[in-house]
């Protein structure tokens, strides 16, 4: 009892310090998950093999970790390591595009297909981030789109916000749909075995549909804030995308190594290898092809965020030692009667509310053992919840500034152009958009997924 009442004090305790935002967030996990191993697992429990079930690191040289096919990758109690590695790995592919000006180049370049027009590019930049966002963390989409957007704003004279909140929405609305397009989905699918192709077949015939309406939706919303100028501009003072390419080598290597990644990807299935895998693959790969600069790109990996998942891993491994999260399973499922509709509606507003005010990865790691608990060993039961829990988390965060990283970098990067954005501003068109793509993932599900119901 003390153990399961001190585990949940930690976990709040984590949860108002990340809202609150005055220390790093991976100090703060770090800090509550070495009082969960001390006090929790040690002191109350007194359980020398709760600590190394929570952290987990013998499932790192099991076979299956690194090479299976149709199982989960490592079992869903304590630290992910197959999530931690494979995000470090795609740091490390994307650092290199990065150096080599990848991404400016293509902004640059589909600006100038459309001939710089600004609805178009609006559209286009939508459909842009929404796909990178499926195979690249959301934060750094939306870290170069916006600033080429603000770049393209100057030289086009337009108001830059409406594109970038489009192209925020959009960000987090494309990671819903693969396994690693959001951190959230890195956790339940590594967690519970699910495939990219898994999600993509799944989540992404959600994300497709609601990606046309939103394109609408935007249209609608800043069609009149967005157009350009009767006068028009002089467009040959805009640099040219060739411009940006600041290492040609290192260019063609870094659209090769994301073509390849994509592949792996997209056969997962077929060969049997993890995210794990494919992360250290990816990063071999890009380091090699980076020669003397490979060491800079090390050094680029954001730490505090791999630092951050490891200390959230643990703080949820003692909520599921302390048998918490069966509690919370259990009147989840005494609210709704055992009757599916109800359960999934719970697990797809429940996930979206909470993503809107909260860190979206801490809730997501939290209810993976919640939903497998729930599900009772039924493997169809237990999809349909991940792909809601997955819809929820995803793309619940962007109803809010504070929702989402995305959400953050995007307006900071709007704000540092001199065009701030404020909270009734940004929930005026954001909040509608993000209830709407609810309304229809929710109706989806239980479409779908009926005779699973």
């Amino acid at each position: 009892m003390l153990a399961s009442i001190l585990a949940v004090t930690i976990f709040l305790a984590m949860f108002v310090l990340i809202v609150l935002d005055k220390i790093e967030h991976y100090l703060i996990t770090l800090g509550c998950g070495l009082l969960t191993i001390i006090f929790v697992l040690g002191i109350c429990l007194h359980s020398g093999q709760a600590i190394m079930e929570v952290l987990n690191v013998k499932s790192i040289f099991t076979t299956s970790f690194w090479h299976t096919v149709g199982q989960a990758s490592e079992d869903s109690s304590g630290i992910s390591w197959a999530t931690i590695i494979f995000i470090a790995g795609m740091m490390v592919m994307v650092e290199g595009m990065k150096r080599a000006g990848f991404f400016t180049w293509l902004c640059m370049l589909i600006a100038k297909l459309v001939r710089y027009r600004i609805v178009p590019i609006l559209i286009t930049f939508m459909i842009l981030s929404a796909f990178l966002s499926m195979f690249i963390a959301s934060i750094t989409v939306i870290l170069f789109l916006a600033a080429v957007t603000v770049e393209l704003s100057q030289l086009l004279k337009f108001n830059p916000v409406p594109m970038i909140l489009a192209e925020v929405f959009c960000s987090n609305l494309g990671g819903t749909a693969t396994v690693c397009g959001d951190p959230p989905n890195i956790i339940i699918g590594t967690s519970l075995g699910f495939s990219f192709f898994d999600f993509l077949t799944n989540t992404g015939v959600f994300v497709l549909i609601s990606l046309v309406i939103m394109i609408v939706y935007f249209y609608l919303a800043f069609r009149k804030e967005l157009k350009q100028n009767e006068g028009g501009v002089d467009t040959s003072t805009i640099p040219s995308p060739s411009e940006a390419i600041t290492d040609k080598s290192g260019f063609i290597f870094s659209c090769v190594i994301f073509l390849l990644s994509v592949v792996l990807l997209l056969t997962q299935t077929q060969t049997g290898l993890t995210v794990a895998a494919i992360g250290v693959i990816i990063a071999i790969i890009t380091l090699i092809c980076s020669g003397r600069h490979g060491l800079e790109l090390l050094k680029k990996i954001d730490y505090k965020t791999l630092l951050f998942f490891i200390g959230l891993f643990v703080v949820v491994g003692g909520l599921e030692q302390t048998g918490i999260l069966e509690v919370i399973a259990k009147f989840i499922k005494n609210v709704s009667g055992g009757n599916m509709y109800i359960m999934v509606a719970i697990i797809i507003w429940l996930s979206a509310i909470c993503s809107a005010f909260i860190d979206n990865v801490p809730f997501a790691a939290t209810m993976v053992p919640v939903i497998k608990e729930l599900a009772a060993g039924n493997g169809g039961v237990l999809a349909v919840l991940a792909y809601s829990l997955a819809i929820g988390t995803d793309i619940g965060g962007n109803a809010t500034p504070i929702g989402a990283s995305a959400n953050v970098v995007g307006t900071s990067v709007a704000a540092k152009a001199g065009h701030p954005v404020g909270w009734g501003e940004y929930c005026k068109k954001m909040a509608p958009a993000t209830i709407l793509v609810m309304i229809i993932c929710t109706l989806g599900v239980f479409i779908r997924y009926n005779s699973v119901f």
